[in-house]
C-alpha cells in the first residue's frame, strides 16, 4: 500500500502554486437541515488545513454540532453542522466569504514550537509567554511584578493543569501606552518573572515521576494562535505526564470525578492500516479544536473523522497516521496519545466557580484583584483577560486553594471587597451541582447517542449515512 501523504513537506513555491490553482472553496447551506447550518469546505489537501478550518470556526464563535472529515489523498472535503452560541442557524450573508478569505494561502503560516527565551514587541503590544510549575498565588505574584515594573496588561490568558501553568500576556508601557522596546527594561521583566516562576528553585528540585523538572520556567516568543500556543506550551511542559490522584483514587469523594473522566481509546485498524482514535467525554466549547490541535502538534494526520456533539456528551472518532504515512506502532506511543488527548480535554475542563469582572481598567488592577483572591484562599485555575475601550472584561475560574468546594461566604467576602457591582458570579457549578445538572441532561429526551444503536464508529456511521450524505453534500455542492 502506498502510504504517501500529500501534505508532506515540499517546495514552498510549489505549495503556493497549488493553492493558487486550487483555492479553498466554502459553501454555506441553510436549507438541508432544519436545525443547523451546513458549512462545507473543499480544498487541495495540505498539512494543518483541518486545524485551520476548525480554528476559524471557533474564533467566529460558531458551535460545531457534527462534523464529517475526509482527507484521504490529495483532496480535503469536510462538512460541519453548525449553530450560533444560542443554538440557532447562522444567517450572516457573507459568512462563506469570511471563511474562505481566512483560508487563503497566507492563513497557513503555522510556525513550529519555539524554545527561545525572549519577549516580542509587535505593533500594538509586547507579548510575554510564561510556563512553569503552578502554585497557589502564582498569578497574583506575576501581576504584582508587572505592576511594579509599570507594565499595563491589555490582555492575557492563563491555563493550569497537573501542577503546570502556561500563560500568554500582552502588555504595554504604562507611560507611553506603547510596546516595551527598551532592552534593559525587557531584560529586567524577564529576570524578575523567572524568579517568580522558579519559586524555591534553589531548594530540592521537585520532580514528577518522569524526572522532568516541574519548576523550570521559560519566557518565550510566539506569534501563533493564542490558544494553540497554550496547548503547545503545556505539552512542552509535559502536563500529560502525571495525572491527578483524584482520577486514580476510587474513594467516595472521587466517584463523581471518575464518572466524568474522558474515555479515550487508540486502536489499530488492520483493514485500512490506520490508527483509530475514539473519544467520549462531556461536551464543552472548543473541545473539537483542542483534540485536533493536539493531534496536529503531535505530528499526526487525520484522514477521516466523525464528530457528534448534540447532547451533554461529545463523541469523536479519527482515523490517523503519522506524517510519514504509517500508523502508531508501539504500546508506549499508543499510551502517550491517550494521555495527551486526556490532558488536552482536561486543560479547559473546570468544576468550580466562574467570576466575571467588569470595570475601569488601570495599571495594577489585576495585581489587586488576584491579591484579594489569594488572601481569601482562592486559587485561579484559568483566567481570560481582555480590555475594551478602557474597560476591563475579565473572567476568572477559581477554586479553593486546597481542592475543597468554595464556600459561598468566601465568594461574598471577595465580592464585598472588590465591589458587588463589579464582580459577578457567572455560574456556581461545584462538583455536586455539576453532576446533578449532567444527570438531568442525561435523562432528557434529546440526548440520543450513537451508542443506543451500537458502538460509536465511523465505519458504522458511514454505512448508514455516507451514500445519502456525501452524494447530497459533497457531489452536489462541489460538482
Amino acid at each position: 500500500m502506498d502510504f504517501r501523504y500529500f501534505s508532506m513537506p515540499m517546495d514552498d513555491e510549489f505549495e503556493k502554486l497549488l493553492i493558487r490553482m486550487n483555492p479553498p472553496r466554502v459553501t454555506v447551506d441553510n436549507s438541508s437541515s432544519k436545525t443547523t447550518t451546513l458549512i462545507k469546505v473543499d480544498s487541495a489537501n495540505r498539512r494543518g488545513i483541518l486545524l485551520k478550518v476548525v480554528q476559524i470556526l471557533i474564533d467566529m464563535n460558531i458551535i460545531i454540532r457534527r462534523a464529517y472529515i475526509s482527507s484521504d489523498g490529495e483532496w480535503f472535503m469536510d462538512v460541519f453542522h453548525c449553530t450560533d452560541q444560542n443554538g440557532n442557524k447562522l444567517l450572516e450573508d457573507d459568512l462563506a466569504d469570511k471563511i474562505q478569505q481566512s483560508l487563503g494561502p497566507a492563513a497557513f503560516g503555522f510556525q513550529p514550537l519555539r524554545k527561545s527565551i525572549g519577549v516580542e514587541s509587535v505593533a500594538e503590544h509586547t507579548t510575554i509567554e510564561l510556563t512553569g510549575k503552578d502554585r497557589p498565588g502564582l498569578l497574583s505574584e506575576i501581576f504584582a511584578v508587572l505592576a511594579d515594573l509599570k507594565c499595563n496588561v491589555l490582555a492575557a490568558e492563563v491555563w493550569t493543569h497537573n501542577s503546570r501553568m502556561a500563560s500568554v500576556l500582552y502588555i504595554t508601557d504604562e507611560a507611553t501606552k506603547l510596546p516595551i522596546e527598551n532592552t534593559e527594561h525587557v531584560a529586567k521583566i524577564k529576570q524578575l518573572l523567572l524568579y517568580v516562576l522558579r519559586g524555591d528553585i534553589d531548594k530540592d528540585i521537585d520532580k514528577n515521576k518522569s524526572g522532568f523538572d516541574a519548576n523550570t520556567a521559560v519566557v518565550s516568543v510566539g506569534s501563533t494562535h493564542k490558544e494553540r500556543r497554550l496547548h503547545q506550551m503545556m505539552y512542552a511542559n509535559r502536563d500529560y505526564d502525571t495525572y491527578d490522584d483524584d482520577y486514580c483514587n476510587e474513594s467516595s469523594n472521587n466517584k463523581n470525578k471518575n464518572k466524568n473522566k474522558p474515555v479515550v481509546s487508540v486502536d489499530y485498524c488492520a483493514d485500512k492500516v490506520y490508527t483509530v482514535v475514539n473519544l467520549r467525554c462531556q461536551d464543552r466549547p472548543k473541545l473539537l479544536f483542542d483534540t485536533v490541535c493536539t493531534l496536529t502538534d503531535m505530528q499526526y494526520v487525520v484522514y477521516h473523522g466523525t464528530v457528534i456533539a448534540e447532547g451533554p456528551e461529545a463523541y469523536q472518532e479519527y482515523y490517523i497516521r503519522h506524517m510519514d504515512g504509517y500508523p502508531i506502532s508501539s504500546e508506549a506511543e499508543r499510551q502517550r496519545v491517550i494521555h495527551c488527548l486526556e490532558a488536552a480535554i482536561r486543560r479547559r475542563t473546570f468544576e468550580g466557580i466562574q467570576l466575571e469582572f467588569c470595570g475601569e481598567d488601570r495599571v495594577g488592577l489585576l495585581s489587586d484583584v488576584t491579591r484579594i483572591f489569594r488572601e481569601n484562599g482562592l486559587s485561579v485555575i484559568r483566567a481570560e483577560v481582555t480590555t475594551r475601550d478602557s474597560k476591563a472584561m475579565n473572567v476568572f475560574y477559581v477554586a479553593d486553594a486546597y481542592g475543597a468546594p468554595v464556600k459561598p461566604e468566601t465568594i461574598e467576602a471577595v465580592r464585598k471587597e472588590i465591589g458587588f457591582t463589579i464582580l459577578h458570579v457567572k455560574n456556581n457549578n461545584n462538583t455536586n451541582n455539576h453532576n446533578n445538572n449532567n444527570d438531568v441532561l442525561s435523562s432528557s429526551k434529546d440526548t440520543t447517542t450513537p451508542q443506543e444503536s451500537g458502538r460509536f464508529s465511523l465505519s458504522n456511521l458511514f454505512r448508514m449515512r455516507s451514500d445519502k450524505f456525501f452524494s447530497n453534500s459533497f457531489i452536489g455542492s462541489f460538482s
